[in-house]
């Protein structure tokens, strides 16, 4: 089995992000994520616009792929995300890249795009490196 098939089988098990909502990884690295997703009507609001939330689980999703795609585990300590503009077309893409990591605390950041390229929403996430 390849490697993204195997972290794929790992996080299929993360049912909210994978199957609710539908996202996909379509790329894996050292520290490093890339989750993508096609819009449907269940992921917008009563304003026509994408649900934060949406945006949110990409970026958390993303988080959790990048730090737990290797032989450590690591946890959220916390998360903010700024939601900087509405999105266009019906594909997301999310791509989380390590800042920093420590010994037992890392930084991310989260960058969430929309099908034009335009950053929509930007998430930072410190994490917790479990048994560090």
């Amino acid at each position: 089995m390849k490697e993204l098939d195997k972290i794929r089988e790992k996080f299929s098990k993360d049912r909210f992000a994978t199957e609710t909502t539908g996202i996909e990884i379509t790329e894996v690295g050292d520290n490093f994520a890339k989750v993508e997703l096609d819009l449907d009507e269940r992921h917008y609001n009563a304003l026509g616009s994408v649900m934060g939330g949406v945006l949110f689980t990409m970026a958390d999703f993303a988080f959790a792929v990048a730090t737990n795609s290797g032989s450590e585990s690591c946890v959220t300590l916390g998360s903010h995300i700024s939601f900087i503009r509405s999105t266009s077309g019906k594909h997301l893409t999310a791509v989380a890249e390590c800042v920093k990591k420590g010994r037992s605390t890392s930084f991310y950041l989260v960058k969430v795009s929309d099908e034009s390229g335009k950053l929509v929403a930007q998430a930072t996430t410190d994490g917790y490196i479990l048994g560090a």
